[in-house]
């Protein structure tokens, strides 16, 4: 278990006070309450979602799972600050009401049985129930829709040893398909739509193109197969993409799978590349595109990539764009060991398919997992761009962070808003 123990101890402490603040604004509304049977359901349930927030967030586990569990914890907790707004509410109520009636009273005179104990207010305990349980049915309502909602994020992205031949290409980016979780590939072709109408001059796919077997690409394939550039299509295997999630009656199963990957890329037209890199060329100049296998810096996922072959012969290279899957990778191999790596493209987050994300903010779950989860970021002279996802996994829904087609604009040059 990785984490600041300082965190694991004081965080469910105080999720636990709020569980007990929130317990006794419940036995104002209801009688039942400080029965036993359901004090026990209850502390079960508080401490059951605590375990299943710590157990998210720090535990070994897929992005699927973890985002189901963080999903589940983050739902509860709307509920109950929705919840323990009206207690608050009626906390301040009571205690203001108090505050007159004493001081109306003489200092010899005592206060009226009714007024030394004003009790919570039983409506607005239970208008607090269903104020809590709107949010959650809004949740609910909409977070279907959110899966194929695409949007697309431009990005200029600069480099100053750019050739002024490249400056003004254009590089389209999806990542993330995970096509086993799809239930309508109608709905799914308006991305692809997009990201053609785009007219992108190359295209980066960054992985996980299934959830845990190439078979499950076959029902989107011809999808897929439209999407083309003419400097070309360059992908790389995410996690899900090996077949370590899939069941298999023996290693030889699994073997076959992932050469059934391998030509799954082909069939769809992509270039995959795995642990090496490509030139392309535009006029006279040339830059590097690499790609590797997933090389994920938690233990939980497989390192199978091998940076040390995809930079072979890259040297004379003055631009190199890597595709790497995870973004853990950046800050942990890439900029301590490859500053020669000028910008890296991946997804893997999913941006956990909940939180909030404007042009000037955003936030999610996923952020105290990773410290790059979605859009891009800087390191001195080094970028990574984390693309949020085009489909979904772990539950079918996707919440503010919605899916993403990334238009990235090459400029030659220092960018003009950054400060070092």
């Amino acid at each position: 278990m990785q984490g600041n123990t300082l965190y694991i101890v004081l965080i469910p402490l105080i999720l636990l006070a709020l569980d007990y603040y929130i317990l006794r604004g419940l036995y104002t509304a209801f009688k039942f309450t400080r029965k036993k049977w359901f004090l026990g359901l209850y502390w079960f349930g508080a401490i059951f979602i605590v375990t299943v927030l710590l157990l998210g967030v720090y535990s070994k586990m897929s992005v699927g799972a973890r985002g189901a569990f963080l999903f589940l914890f983050f739902i509860t907790f709307i509920f109950k600050l929705f919840y323990a707004l009206f207690i608050v509410i009626d906390d301040l109520r009571r205690f203001i009401t108090y505050r007159i009636r004493k001081n109306k009273l003489t200092d010899t005179a005592p206060a009226p049985e009714s007024f030394r104990s004003i009790p919570r207010s039983e409506f607005l305990m239970k208008a607090g129930i269903l104020a809590g349980a709107v949010p959650l049915y809004l949740l609910k309502h909409n977070m279907s829709k959110g899966i194929y909602d695409y949007r697309i994020q431009n990005v200029d992205l600069y480099l100053p040893n750019l050739p002024k031949v490249f400056n003004g290409m254009r590089i389209g980016q999806i990542s993330d398909i995970h096509s086993g979780s799809f239930h309508s590939v109608h709905d799914m072709q308006g991305g692809v739509q997009m990201l053609l109408n785009q007219k992108t001059d190359v295209i980066f796919f960054t992985g996980d193109l299934v959830n845990g077997q190439t078979s499950e690409v076959n029902r989107v394939i011809d999808v897929f197969k439209r999407v083309k550039a003419p400097l070309g299509v360059y992908s790389i295997l995410g996690n899900h993409d090996y077949g370590d999630y899939g069941n298999w009656g023996s290693p030889a199963d699994k073997a076959k799978n992932l050469q059934d990957m391998y030509q799954a890329h082909k069939t769809l037209g992509w270039d995959l590349l795995t642990d090496e890199h490509r030139r392309l060329k535009v006029g006279n100049e040339e830059i590097g595109i690499l790609g590797i296998g997933n090389w994920g810096q938690m233990s939980r996922f497989p390192k199978y990539g091998k940076m040390e072959e995809a930079v072979k012969g890259t040297d004379d290279l003055p631009v190199k764009l890597l595709l790497s899957h995870d973004p853990s990778h950046w800050r942990a191999e890439v900029i301590p060991k490859y500053p020669q790596i000028d910008v890296m493209f991946s997804g893997h987050t999913h941006g956990m398919q909940f939180g909030v994300r404007t042009p000037d903010f955003q936030w999610s779950p996923i952020e105290y997992v990773y410290s790059e989860w979605a859009g891009l970021y800087r390191e001195k002279h080094q970028q990574i761009y984390v693309n949020v996802g085009y489909g979904f996994l772990g539950y079918p829904g996707r919440i503010g962070i919605l899916p993403e087609i990334t238009v990235f604009t090459l400029k030659t040059g220092e960018d003009p808003t950054f400060k070092a």
